[in-house]
């Protein structure tokens, strides 16, 4: 009987306004409580910070916190640069760093700023991640593919970790086929229970097909959550993001015991790494150090009472 540890971190959105001395506040209130995990955004247009950036201040005020990004968008980037780049901070952190990529959000904006149409993104990003990876593990690196040509290219230095896990998300049909050939770990986001339980096998069995092995412990969930009412404008986005539900409040618990009760959902369904994000943000560092000392009480006692057997779906 395998045994898996459930670890809740907390993110940060794309809106967020912690892009100054409030972030630094929060990165060691996170750190003090002994949350498991920060996870940063990525939006160009918008106010989060650049998460490899962020993930760099963090690391340097921390000792324990582990650091990802929720997500990093790939296509537009140069691979190299990145593995260069992810590989430095994971040393710096001493294996801190969760790198989770995706291939960015459908938006015009954002597609103009990365300068990869939107058909292009999925070669680009399954081409992009081979060569990280390659980065990573190998001496030299001998690519020729559609985009990126190496020949014996040395990149150092090599990450902490040997090598670090990719996460990668998305609930699309497509998204889950590419999470069992390529990912290490699974991180969805506006999903429910039954979500990732149906989510969780696809992934399995695509996996299966490529010869290839998710660990028990490296199915995860972003849950996004609120104290208050779901603002309206957050509802609209959620009912054209998921028009086969119903009701789309169900994506967003509401107080503390609602998510606490969704966990524990998400645990009996076989997940069991968290990142929760507030819907609305406390208004300034010190709300946000009130807010966290809140959900250090009533969710940190997951993490030791969470421990499940494993519910994996292979036979």
């Amino acid at each position: 009987m395998q045994v898996v540890k459930v670890r809740i971190g907390y993110g940060l959105g794309v809106r967020t306004t912690l892009n100054d001395e409030g972030f630094a506040r929060v990165v060691d209130t996170l750190e003090a409580l002994r949350f498991d995990s920060l996870w940063l955004s990525e939006r160009i247009g918008g106010s989060a910070p650049d998460p490899v950036v962020g993930m760099a201040f963090a690391a340097g005020r921390t000792t324990r916190l582990k650091l990802g990004m929720s997500v990093m968008v790939l296509p537009g980037r140069n691979p190299v640069v990145v593995a260069k780049e992810l590989a430095t901070l994971d040393r710096l952190s001493a294996g801190r760093l969760l790198p989770a990529f995706g291939l960015g959000v459908a938006d015009p904006h954002e597609q103009q700023a990365f300068g990869v149409e939107r058909g292009e993104r999925a070669g680009w990003f399954d081409e992009a991640l081979a060569v990280i990876r390659a980065c990573w593990t190998e001496d030299r690196v001998t690519h020729d593919g559609a985009r990126f040509h190496y020949d014996g290219l040395r990149v150092e230095p090599k990450p902490h970790q040997s090598p670090p896990d990719v996460w990668l998300g998305g609930i699309a049909p497509s998204e889950l086929r590419r999470v069992g050939r390529l990912a290490d770990g699974w991180l969805p986001s506006f999903i429910t229970p039954d979500d990732a339980a149906a989510g969780r096998a696809v992934i399995e069995q695509v996996a299966g097909e490529h010869e290839r092995e998710i660990e028990d412990e490296h199915f995860g969930a972003l849950v996004p959550y609120t104290l208050d009412r779901v603002p309206e404008t957050t509802l609209a986005a959620l009912a054209a993001r998921r028009p086969d539900l119903e009701d789309p409040r169900v994506l967003i618990p509401s107080g503390w015991d609602a998510l606490v009760r969704t966990i524990e959902r998400f645990v009996a369904a076989g997940t069991s790494k968290f990142v929760v994000v507030p819907v609305v943000e406390p208004p300034d560092a010190a709300a946000w150090e009130d807010h966290l000392a809140q959900a250090a009480e009533v969710l940190l006692p997951l993490q030791k009472e969470g421990q499940r057997e494993s519910v994996s779906s292979r036979p």
